[in-house]
């Protein structure tokens, strides 16, 4: 069981670069958007995430089409997204490919 959680699991991360703020050509998940991926034993899926700022235009936009990419994925029986903005986003938690691409390295 625990290996069918973790191939979910990567699913779901690989999922998740398939989601882009309308503004940044970067996924959300190497520009450190997402705090967490909880599935429970169900296949229940709570993705916990933040924006790069409070007040982001495409807010609504972004949480619905993660929420529906992951609900999408075979075997995910429910997704739900979380927006938190504690701790607060910064430049740091992007990847080093999203750095790159956008002129930060």
């Amino acid at each position: 069981m625990e290996n069918n959680l973790m191939e979910l699991e990567e699913q779901i991360v690989q999922m998740l670069k398939t989601v882009y703020d309308p503004e940044i050509p970067v996924n959300v998940y190497d520009l450190g958007l997402i705090y967490g991926v909880d599935v429970d034993d169900d296949k229940n899926v709570v993705i916990t995430m933040t924006l790069t700022a409070p007040a982001c235009p495409a807010a609504d936009f972004i949480a619905e089409d993660v929420r529906m990419k992951v609900a999408s994925i075979q075997g995910v029986k429910s997704a739900e997204v979380k927006i938190v903005f504690e701790p607060e986003w910064h430049q740091g938690l992007m990847s080093e490919e999203a750095k790159l691409e956008l002129g930060f390295l």
